[in-house]
Formats: C-alpha cells, sequence, structure tokens
C-alpha cells in the first residue's frame, strides 16, 4: 500500500494521492455493506453467530435445518460443528438426512478407513453436492473418530408408503425394518407443516404427507438411539424436516418430552436487515440470506 501511495504522490502529485485513498476507503466501506446473511432469533431479534454457537453448545440436541444448495449454510453448520466438537469432544454424534440407514455400514467403513474415498464413492449413493457441501463434516469426523448417522429412511421404501400405504411395510424383512420408524408411527396432520405439504399436493397431499412423516419418524429414532448413549448430536437435515418444532422434533418430543433441543433454520429474502414475518418462530434461530445468493448446485 505505501509503494503505491508513494507512486501516485510521484506521478500525480499529493492531491491526486487524496482522491486515491478517498476512493478506496469509499469502496471499501460500499463492499462492507453487503451482508452475506443475518442471523435472528426467533422473536426477529438480529444475534451474533457467537450467541448461536453458546446457545447451542448448552444443549444435547441441535437440528439444523438447511437449504441443501446453499453454500452460507453449509459454512455454518461446519463452523457449528467445529465449536461444538472443541466443547463435546468425542462425545459429539453428526446426524445426516443425506445418507440413508441401510448405508450406515458403509458410512461406518469409510470412518474407519476400511473404505477409501472411491469405494465410498463407489458404496454409497451420495446427493450431487456432497463433495462441495458434505464431505468436509464426513472428513472431519473421520479425523476426529466421531460417529455419524445415517438417519433417513431408504427412499424407496418411503416411495411403497407413499404408493401403497403402510400395509405394505408389513411385507419387509425384520431386517429392513430395523431401518426405519414402525409403520404404525404416530402421525399428527393438524401440524402446519404437513398442512403445507397436503395443500401443496391435493391430489396425492395423504401420501406425501405420510411419506414425509415417515421420513422424520425414522431420523427421529436413530437420532435417539444415540441420545440414549448419552451423546451430543448435531443433526444436519433440510429446514422442511424441523421448522416450527416439528418433524423430527416432534417426534424426539413424543418419547422425551423434556429433551433440551435448539432448532435452526434458513430462510432466504430480498431484504435481509429485517426478518419477515412470514418467517418468524420458524427456529430457534433463523439464518437470513439474500434471495441473489448463488448456489452450490
Amino acid at each position: 500500500m505505501y509503494q503505491i501511495a508513494q507512486f501516485m504522490t510521484n506521478l500525480f502529485g499529493l492531491k491526486s494521492l487524496v482522491f486515491f485513498l478517498f476512493f478506496l476507503c469509499f469502496t471499501n466501506l460500499s463492499a462492507q455493506n453487503e451482508q452475506a446473511f443475518k442471523i435472528y432469533t426467533a422473536k426477529g431479534k438480529s444475534i451474533s453467530y457467537k450467541k448461536m454457537q453458546e446457545s447451542s453448545s448448552k444443549k444435547e440436541l441441535v437440528l439444523f435445518g438447511e437449504f441443501h444448495d446453499n453454500p452460507i449454510t453449509h459454512w455454518l453448520q461446519y463452523e457449528l460443528m467445529l465449536s461444538l466438537y472443541d466443547v463435546h469432544q468425542t462425545n459429539l454424534v453428526l446426524g445426516f438426512e443425506m445418507f440413508e440407514q441401510d448405508q450406515q455400514g458403509v458410512v461406518d467403513r469409510y470412518l474407519s478407513g476400511e473404505l477409501n474415498e472411491k469405494q465410498f464413492k463407489d458404496s454409497c449413493r451420495l446427493w450431487e453436492n456432497y463433495t462441495t457441501d458434505y464431505k468436509p463434516l464426513l472428513d472431519f469426523a473421520k479425523d476426529k473418530k466421531l460417529t455419524c448417522i445415517a438417519s433417513n429412511v431408504e427412499r424407496k421404501y418411503a416411495s411403497l408408503l407413499f404408493k401403497k400405504g403402510r400395509a405394505a411395510l408389513d411385507t419387509l424383512s425384520p431386517l429392513i425394518r430395523s431401518q426405519m420408524a414402525d409403520n404404525y408411527f404416530n402421525l399428527d396432520t393438524t401440524l402446519s407443516q404437513y398442512i403445507a405439504v397436503r395443500e401443496m399436493f391435493p391430489s396425492k397431499g395423504k401420501g406425501m404427507v405420510e411419506a414425509q412423516a415417515f421420513k422424520d419418524a425414522t431420523m427421529a429414532k436413530f437420532i435417539m438411539k444415540e441420545m440414549k448413549n448419552n451423546k451430543v448430536v448435531l443433526h444436519f437435515n433440510g429446514a422442511f424436516h424441523s421448522d416450527y418444532y416439528q418433524g423430527i422434533l416432534w417426534y424426539i418430543q413424543q418419547e422425551k418430552p423434556e429433551v433440551k433441543a435448539l432448532t435452526i433454520s434458513t430462510v432466504s429474502q430480498k431484504n435481509i436487515n429485517k426478518l419477515d414475518a412470514e418467517n418468524l418462530g420458524k427456529a430457534d434461530f433463523i439464518i437470513c440470506v439474500p434471495e441473489s445468493m448463488t448456489k452450490t448446485h
């Protein structure tokens, strides 16, 4: 910077130097005014990441609701994982909607080093944004020897439920049945998230609601399994599955009403300087990103 200033002074004089410094300062301030995200409480109060991190560290369960293709969400997930690891060390467990229960053995073999990267990718049904968004989380767990939960139900069985109803699940083997929620799981169709699904797909509403609830109940089942071992769980899932304290958390609370849980959601707005009324109350902490933000896939 000193060399540039000296060059400007020698070439154009002191006035040009003053103008150059003013321009540099103005440009820097303008860039600083462009925020990539803001974090709000459920009531719409703007808070710092540190506050969210400190609150999360005091809970036994954190449900991090993401936009699957949002880079800020994935970066904050990684940062929160690091923060919680500093507090809980190997008592921290990571849970992933992105891995289905039948893949748990494959995930375990990768974490233990039995499978290399190529073998893991060849053996696992990975989301298209795995490399950019979930691999860093899984590799951190591998390095620190953390348990990871493949918490979701296998997609084809959620589809089976959607198409043929709960009775169709009775035909599955005991092994497959052990990898999902009981097919007689409770379902509260008055929950606002399920009402929204029914309204979005009026001709398929009942089946769609059952399939979504089946996923929620299954994820809750395998999160609870780790929590019973006195583990602290940080679970990554689409925001739908935990917004408004419903979905996964609702099922966990049926079995453990006293659970010390915290929810995080992600929303996008044209203006992120104030949380829109429609996004109030979605979670304990709400990450607000600009609608114009680029996507990871």
